[in-house]
């Protein structure tokens, strides 16, 4: 017998920047209103909680060695980062218990005691429709200006985890174009991939629709939004990009993609949404009578393979 078709959302919207508490509480309210278009999953883009620092990309001199409007923003962001476990999973717990809802949402994490108590990571959280943290993911590798903030991670959580719409995984921006990280992900029977950006540019579509084909799996590439007002106050801009406060620096661009690489639903750019479809999980099975890259696709024979999936220790 068929599956029956399964609801899936993606939240598009603007973070509460630095403001942890305030974001916390805009993600209950999106949550529930992704819960009220049937959506048994949502899913957040990178580092929602509390923002994805598009900063590093677009002010002056963050880089600058001992560069005080930076190290204030960096506090800041320490400050507003999440512990795992702790409070905030604690209540993600209770928001996706509420709603009998998968959810998948992106935070910056922080240690609090120690090794690795000064570094942030860019980590995304997979909670099962009953509250159970079920898959703690931290971004392997941090791209470019973004090594500024966070520490590579590990492959601990990488893979997909069982959950009440199916197993389900994840990976942060250019882990999508690390062929051995989706490797790892294609041979951990991934039926819902969780591709998280900061906003989904033409190349991001690129590779998540590649992944979609390659992996035989229903991606949800997830975008979100920031405009200039949302920059912080200490650091230099361009002449003109706080001249509109409203203007997006962020653009969404979130799409919901087949296992064939075809679009379901956007990509959608410059509003916030709720953007849904329903999916099959059996064109899972009709497609890989032609691809399977852990299966009839591979050569075991010529090719080995193998993940580390312990824990790294910062600075190990």
């Amino acid at each position: 017998m068929d599956p029956a078709p399964l609801r899936v959302a993606i939240v598009q919207a603007r973070p509460v920047v630095d403001d942890l508490s305030a974001c916390l509480d805009r993600l209950e309210s999106l949550a529930k209103s992704a819960a009220d278009t049937g959506a048994r999953l949502a899913c957040f883009g990178e580092t929602w909680l509390p923002g994805y620092p598009i900063w590093l990309d677009i002010c002056s001199d963050v880089g600058l060695w001992d560069h005080k409007p930076t190290q204030k923003v960096y506090r800041r962001l320490r400050a507003n980062s999440v512990v795992v476990p702790g409070p905030v999973t604690e209540r993600l717990s209770a928001i996706a218990a509420a709603h009998s809802m998968v959810m998948v949402v992106g935070v910056h994490e922080k240690v609090e005691v120690g090794p690795g108590h000064g570094t942030l990571f860019n980590t995304l959280l997979t909670f099962d429709a009953d509250g159970r943290l079920c898959n703690h993911h931290r971004k392997l590798v941090p791209t470019y200006t973004e090594k500024l903030v966070w520490g590579g991670g590990d492959g601990d959580g990488l893979g997909a985890v069982s959950t009440a719409c199916g197993r389900i995984g994840g990976l942060v921006c250019w882990e999508h174009w690390m062929p051995l990280a989706r490797q790892a992900m294609h041979e951990s029977a991934e039926q819902i991939h969780v591709a998280a950006w900061p906003t989904c540019k033409e190349m991001h579509q690129v590779a998540s629709r590649h992944y979609a084909f390659e992996g035989r799996c229903f991606v949800l590439a997830a975008g979100s939004l920031m405009c200039a007002e949302d920059l912080p106050v200490e650091l230099e801009t361009p002449k003109g990009v706080r001249s509109e406060p409203s203007q997006l620096v962020m653009r969404g661009g979130s799409a919901i993609i087949a296992p064939d690489g075809r679009y379901l639903a956007g990509p959608v750019y410059d509003e916030e949404m709720i953007l849904n479809a329903d999916i099959d999980l059996g064109e899972i099975d009709s497609l890989s009578l032609t691809m399977d890259t852990t299966g009839h696709y591979a050569r075991p024979d010529l090719f080995g393979f193998t993940v580390n999936r312990s824990t790294r220790k910062p600075g190990t």
